[in-house]
């Protein structure tokens, strides 16, 4: 049988695939805007994106006991784009309290463009599967869509240039690296071991739910002004907060003055640029012709253990913080080698190997019942990055906010992000209410809040 046009799917993006066992990987990127785009434009502007990326209109297949990613047929593209009728005239809340619908990865395509029309003005929201791209990635595609949205208000006919079927495996970070520095990575790399989870009513499946905080430009201040004094950024500081809320939340007597962990993730594009600039030989991830990098998975996770007391403040446990954070970024490329080299080393088992590991980490938890909680920030969003110059009748759009909707978790995963627009630091989490109690989450938030400077 001959198959669709496509390319096998690499590590990364089947491990975030598969991930679907303990949260639902989809991310959604939410724009307002205080005035109304242009339906058709939006549109075929998406429809173009399709055009020019294979992967986008694409599906998520397993042929043969391999991962793949295969083109499906133009007459499917159309899921891409959607404008549901206008609302009762409300504002919906930003964020929303309720994520949209998932993405289908198995179905494609990887893209969807939802344009929502509310008094006061349109949202966007930009949706896709971690299986596809990291939030990083994410936002790069939507870069993408409004770059091509206002090429296209000038020149109906503009297309961007085609991608073709680009590089998404980790080749061009493992060729920085000798046999010795990756056998010295393999060595060194320490797994991560789950040492608590977020309390929850029951195990299962329930409603999906948002809840959030936004800080004033005038909190984000007195963090930097925290930072300066003790020498952290204010990743290092929303950590700390994570961190302390977390134990108190938890309000349990086994926790404090005990070493406990959260994972966070970090972006390798930043060190590929710096690597590239350096000289380095190995070529550069795909990008458009903008120079922006093409979405895909490029983010690695670490482990950030903390040792509190029942009372500590954001000054006691900063510290610990920074001492990890410092020492992952001094590594530059090297800090995600380990990671790689263990997705990596999986994956040359095939979908038997993958399976297992899949089946033995949910038995962990099950059995356990631990499951160390997530933090991920998603850095800052610019409003000149994603402004289209007009809207309907060539009237001027102002971006009134902006924020990214996180995967929706259920026992035992949790996961928080952060984002930041205009100075105000947003926090959002995304879960399932039964198996996790709104009030619980409510007040972690308010901790978390409590305990930044």
């Amino acid at each position: 049988m001959t198959l669709p046009p496509g390319r096998p799917a690499p590590a990364f993006d089947l491990f975030n695939v598969y991930f679907e066992r303990i949260y639902d990987p989809t991310m959604h990127l939410v724009f307002a805007f205080d005035g109304h785009l242009d339906e058709t434009v939006l549109q075929t502007a998406t429809m173009r994106l399709l055009e020019a990326n294979p992967y986008l209109r694409s599906r998520f297949a397993e042929e043969n006991g391999m991962p793949r990613w295969e083109e499906i047929s133009e007459g499917e593209w159309g899921r891409a784009f959607e404008c549901p009728p206008p609302g009762n005239g409300d504002v919906t809340p930003m964020p929303p309290e309720c994520p949209p619908a998932p993405l289908d990865v198995r179905n494609g395509p990887q893209l969807r463009v939802s344009l929502s029309r509310e008094m006061g003005g349109d949202r966007v929201t930009v949706t896709c599967h971690h299986g596809f791209s990291d939030a990083g990635g994410l936002r790069d595609l939507a870069r993408q869509l409004f770059r091509v949205y206002g090429e296209l208000e000038q020149d109906p006919d503009f297309r961007p240039a085609p991608a073709g079927w680009y590089d998404r495996t980790t080749g061009p970070v493992l060729a920085r690296f000798t046999a010795e520095e990756m056998q010295a990575a393999r060595d060194s790399e320490e797994p991560f071991v789950d040492r608590w989870r977020f309390p929850a009513e029951r195990t299962g499946r329930g409603t999906p739910r948002i809840s959030s905080r936004t800080l004033s430009p005038e909190r984000l201040g007195r963090a930097k002004a925290f930072g300066k004094r003790h020498g952290a950024t204010i990743n290092d500081i929303m950590i700390g907060a994570f961190f302390l809320a977390f134990q108190k939340v938890r309000n349990n007597p086994a926790d404090p003055d005990q070493p406990r962990s959260l994972l966070t993730s970090a972006d390798l594009r930043r060190p590929l640029a710096l690597s590239g600039a350096a000289g380095c030989p190995a070529a550069a991830y795909a990008a458009d012709e903008t120079g922006a990098s093409l979405p895909m998975n490029l983010s690695v996770a670490y482990e950030v253990t903390v040792t509190a007391g029942e009372d500590a403040r954001l000054e006691d446990a900063i510290c610990q913080v920074t001492a990890v954070t410092k020492k992952r970024k001094a590594e530059g490329l090297a800090m995600g080698l380990g990671c790689i080299l263990f997705y990596e080393e999986i994956c040359a088992g095939g979908m038997p190997a993958v399976r297992q590991f899949f089946d033995a980490m949910m038995q962990g938890y099950e059995t356990t019942g631990q499951k160390n909680p997530v933090f991920s920030n998603i850095g800052i969003f610019r409003e000149e990055d994603f402004l289209p110059p007009e809207g309907i009748n060539g009237h001027p759009l102002r971006l009134r906010d902006v924020c990214l909707l996180p995967c929706v978790c259920w026992p035992y995963g949790f996961l928080m992000a952060l984002s930041t627009f205009r100075d105000a630091m947003t926090i959002v989490t995304a879960y399932e209410e039964g198996p996790y109690s709104r009030e619980t989450v409510e007040e972690f938030l308010a901790l978390v809040e409590w305990y930044l400077p």
